[in-house]
């Protein structure tokens, strides 16, 4: 069982030559007072240990996969990694996550925090992070989010998302790649798997990224599209830090920043009250409408999907999501790449029709296998925003 202990070191201390009177005293005491650190550097090597920065987050060194010694320096706004021993075999899992995050995990809670949060009461999780990273180490940079379809304060959530800010070496994400999407703002490669306990999505960027401030539902948005959570699951805890190969000693989270605003999300149900929404609503992503024509023969069928953009906005590197229903394989599609061929699939432009003009339309297909009853997709969403049918 993990145990949270809370470690603060404070300074003080006067230091001068004895005051004529007890009023100057008192000033020369206040701005030392003033002038003395809110709180020392505490550094973590217990393999489960965590303490509280800024009132609000924990730092936890978490070294699960090393017996190696592994210490964190936990500072006002963030952490960095102190000592980092041992190696990992690059093809199996890393040494450590050491992190610092809002939320609850393994019966830690971070002080106040407002997770877990239902999604669907859940309007944005806006977060802020400043990486330092270093040239000697095998690792990647990056956030944890966990989802569960109950409001766990302890143990293993059923997904996981990371968000990769940086790679460096021969590591690859859980699973195999599953194309591309363009997730707050950014183009990122999607890598989808398990690890035996829980479902893993991966969104890797192309390039490091060294800081950046974005909301984390896009992220948990883009899940829920792909079939791997619902709008009735929960957010539990939104996590920063570095999963380390081979060394790591200097890595750096210098500042991190996590909040969580409820409210409902635009274009889906208001929480309580039914309300299906409507996705052209000022503030969804984009708007737009699925026509899903099909051809059924016995043990085989061909789907041709039209997707309109109803914004005012053209949509770029546009991505449909949508869930086959059980049975159903795709064996060869056009105008589209349409990964993978069973279950959450996501079709993706290709480079003559990779935009779709405000008013416009394209067209794809493709053809398929199936067993049982044929039905159709139940929904679609287009780069994370859902989508009327036709």
């Amino acid at each position: 069982m993990r145990t949270f202990r809370s470690q603060v070191r404070t300074r003080h201390g006067l230091w001068g030559a004895l005051m004529a009177t007890f009023a100057v005293f008192a000033v020369i005491a206040s701005l030392v007072t003033a002038a003395a650190p809110a709180r020392a550097d505490t550094t973590i090597c217990e393999p489960f240990g965590t303490t509280t920065i800024q009132g609000q987050y924990i730092v936890q060194n978490n070294r699960w996969g090393s017996s190696a010694t592994q210490c964190v320096t936990a500072t006002d706004t963030g952490f960095r990694v102190a000592r980092a021993d041992g190696s990992a075999p690059t093809n199996g899992a890393p040494k450590s996550y050491p992190s610092v995050f809002n939320g609850c995990h393994y019966t830690i809670c971070s002080p106040g925090t407002d997770l877990p949060a239902r999604l669907d009461t859940v309007s944005g999780v806006p977060s802020s992070i400043s990486y330092g990273f270093v040239d000697n180490a095998v690792y990647n940079a990056s956030y944890d989010i966990w989802l569960d379809p109950a409001p766990r304060t302890d143990g293993v959530n059923q997904t996981e998302i990371m968000i990769w800010f940086n790679r460096v070496g021969p590591i690859q994400p859980i699973g195999s790649p599953v194309g591309t999407a363009t997730v707050g703002g950014r183009t990122w490669e999607v890598w989808s798997g398990g690890n035996g306990s829980n479902d893993v999505l991966s969104f890797v960027a192309p390039s490091a990224i060294t800081g950046w401030t974005f909301d984390v539902m896009d992220f948990v948005r883009a899940t829920v599209s792909r079939g791997l959570a619902e709008d009735d699951w929960y957010l539990t805890s939104v996590q920063a830090g570095f999963e380390p190969w081979q060394n790591g000693a200097g890595l750096a989270v210098n500042s991190f920043s996590s909040t969580v605003e409820t409210g409902g999300i635009p274009g889906n149900p208001d929480p309580g009250t039914g309300d299906p929404g409507n996705p052209g609503d000022p503030g969804d992503a984009a708007a737009c409408e699925v026509s899903y024509g099909t051809n059924v023969w016995q043990d085989g069928f061909t789907a041709d999907v039209t997707v309109t953009n109803t914004g005012t906005a053209p949509v770029d590197d546009w991505q449909l999501a949508y869930t086959l229903p059980a049975g159903q394989r795709i064996t060869n599609a056009w105008n589209a790449s349409v990964t993978p061929s069973t279950g959450s699939v996501t079709a993706t432009g290709v480079g003559h029709n990779a935009r779709i003009a405000s008013g416009g339309s394209l067209s794809f297909g493709f053809q398929g296998s199936y067993s049982g009853t044929f039905t159709e997709p139940a929904g679609f969403r287009l780069n994370d925003a859902v989508c009327t049918t036709a």
